[in-house]
């Protein structure tokens, strides 16, 4: 079957190295810093990105949107949060690298989705929380090129028929804080992507 995203389960592991990389640089002091995210601190986003990754591994499994919900600020870290998350990661991509797991259906929050639209959504979270916990820890900000390029082109497609996108300006913003600033004159690749997504 064609696919709508090239080389998604390589990009979606690359945003995971990535998220990664910052949060191995976490130190014991920063688990209770803010974020960008005004309703988590270093440790919930932590928890919500490792609860992420084993919510799309039920998804995958039949989970429903409703359990996903549920279970999405439920504590998956253990005491062991680096641990806890990398492991999270490999779970998920074994999981959409199944056969035909890119062609599942998935009941997503968003609204139904391919495994593919699934994990491109993933991927693109991914990417914008690893800017988040860089913000939060004063670790190094720039995102992967790669990724920003990614996920800006893929925008579009990537929320395509779901109940809301970063695109769309009358958005319920339940998932997605609302553009926090107008585009500047010269801005870069990655400033408008961050723009877009609310920071």
């Amino acid at each position: 079957m064609s696919r709508r995203f090239a080389d998604i389960i390589d990009l979606y592991l690359l945003s995971g190295s990535e998220f990664t990389r910052r949060l191995r640089a976490v130190r014991p002091e920063q688990w209770a810093a803010p974020t960008p995210c005004p309703e988590w601190d270093v440790r919930s986003l932590v928890n919500h990105m490792t609860r992420g990754n084993l919510g799309y591994v039920a998804l995958l499994n039949g989970g429903s949107a409703a359990e996903f919900l549920r279970l999405r600020d439920t504590d998956a870290l253990h005491g062991d949060p680096v641990c806890a998350y990398v492991r999270s990661m490999r779970e998920c991509a074994a999981a959409f690298g199944a056969p035909g797991a890119l062609d599942r259906t998935l009941d997503h929050p968003l609204g139904t989705v391919s495994g593919e639209q699934g994990l491109a959504i993933r991927t693109t979270d991914a990417t914008i929380h690893s800017w988040d916990l860089a913000r939060a820890i004063n670790a190094q900000e720039e995102l992967h090129p790669r990724l920003v390029s990614w996920v800006e082109e893929n925008l579009a497609e990537t929320y395509a028929g779901l109940a809301e996108s970063p695109l769309t300006a009358d958005t319920s913003h339940r998932f997605f804080a609302a553009p926090a600033a107008p585009p500047l004159a010269e801005e870069s690749r990655q400033a408008r992507l961050l723009r877009l997504m609310g920071r």
